[in-house]
């Protein structure tokens, strides 16, 4: 497991002239709009902690107003907290010097906003670079680099283009590429695709896990919309009038919504497209018998069950054995990752359980035609 790449704690933000009697009131049970009405401060994010894991994608969520943007500009002290740490591999950046922060801007982190802030008299290439060039990388150099980057976002033929002659989804791309460029540890995200078209929304998602895929980096991700939060986020912060109410997998949150703030979310979502074969299996259903004892072409297993999966030394299936037929059968597992369509696909068509397997291969558990069943009626219900 690796450790936090980013660790928040007890991070507050107050826009006002008096942030510490506004903490004050906030620690003695006071409301955000008490303070707001009583003093004309405005509490912006309070008392907030999470961290975020090495290579996941985290997204923050959460309706207008609620603190996401500004919990995303606390991280990299473009707002300035009032109160908490925010510390980055170990490193608090609430305490940092200024040409500390500035180098961390410049080499660990770059950011991506929602109006692409491309410069117009800029070729793309240039855009993409822009970066390096602030950070004193030669121009051979920085060009490379930013070659490559324009390479994995689709670009490279586009590269002494303006960005003018590009359409907004592009447009975003270079804006991706420029974030890119420097190798940042550390990606943050603010509404990044919300002023495309659904289409090219969607288009923009499918590069960034492609992406993911390949570097691992770690990314924070501010988004307004649920199916997107769902589609691309490890796991998932639901933030309400600058308070963190949920953290957690899509599927944690699918399953166990904090309050009906959280589950306002999901009205007319069709959740079930989310869950993937890791949050469907079982893990006892089905017995397991060692390939070890399986003598004579027979195995014994305990309990009524008709049928067990047979596993090697290091919990990879093997086969299927059954109670009426002397020797093992193979029998195909599906991945702990995969989606409920491909899950429903195979389920049924096996009159039998199927084992799931981790990303190494070994097993973790069971999936059948009843638990599908279920899964799709639970969180179909509203939708069907």
């Amino acid at each position: 497991m690796h450790s936090p790449k980013v660790i928040v704690k007890g991070l507050c933000k107050v826009f006002g002239n008096n942030p510490p009697q506004a903490l004050r009131m906030l620690a003695a049970g006071a409301t955000k709009d008490d303070v707001l009405k009583r003093t004309g401060q405005v509490v912006g994010v309070h008392n907030v902690s999470f961290d975020v894991n090495e290579g996941e994608i985290f997204v923050l969520m959460g309706l207008s107003g609620s603190g996401k943007s500004t919990l995303i500009r606390l991280v990299n002290r473009l707002v300035e907290p009032s109160a908490g740490q925010v510390l980055i591999d170990g490193r608090d950046v609430v305490t940092a010097r200024r040409s500390e922060l500035t180098a961390l801007r410049r080499k660990n982190m770059s950011m991506v906003f929602q109006s692409f802030a491309l410069m117009p008299q800029r070729t793309v290439l240039s855009n993409a670079a822009f970066g390096l060039e602030v950070a004193g990388m030669s121009r051979k150099e920085r060009e490379r680099r930013a070659m490559e980057v324009l390479e994995q976002v689709g670009l490279a033929p586009f590269a002494q283009k303006l960005p003018s002659e590009l359409s907004g989804g592009m447009q975003q791309r270079v804006g991706l590429a420029r974030a890119l460029a420097v190798n940042p540890s550390l990606l943050i995200m603010d509404e990044a695709f919300s002023a495309l078209d659904p289409l090219k929304r969607k288009e923009m998602q499918d590069v960034l896990l492609e992406l993911q895929r390949e570097h691992r980096r770690t990314i924070m991700f501010v988004s307004h919309d649920l199916e997107e939060a769902l589609r691309i986020g490890s796991r998932i912060a639901i933030m309400e009038g600058g308070r963190l109410v949920q953290v957690g997998t899509p599927q944690e949150i699918i399953a166990n919504p904090a309050d009906d703030y959280v589950r306002a979310f999901f009205h007319g979502v069709d959740t079930s497209r989310y869950l993937t074969a890791r949050d469907l299996m079982q893990t006892d259903a089905v017995p397991l018998v060692s390939k070890a004892d399986t003598t004579n072409g027979r195995s014994q297993f305990n309990g009524n069950a008709d049928y067990a999966f047979v596993f090697d030394g290091s919990r990879k299936i093997c086969g299927v054995v059954r109670r009426d037929m002397p020797a093992m059968q193979p029998v195909e597992s599906i991945r702990h990752d995969a989606p409920l369509e491909h899950v429903i696909t195979r389920v049924v068509a096996s009159p039998n359980a199927l084992p799931v397997v981790d990303d190494s291969g070994s097993y973790c558990g069971s999936v059948d035609r009843a638990i599908v069943l279920k899964a799709i009626t639970r969180s179909r219900g509203a939708h069907v």
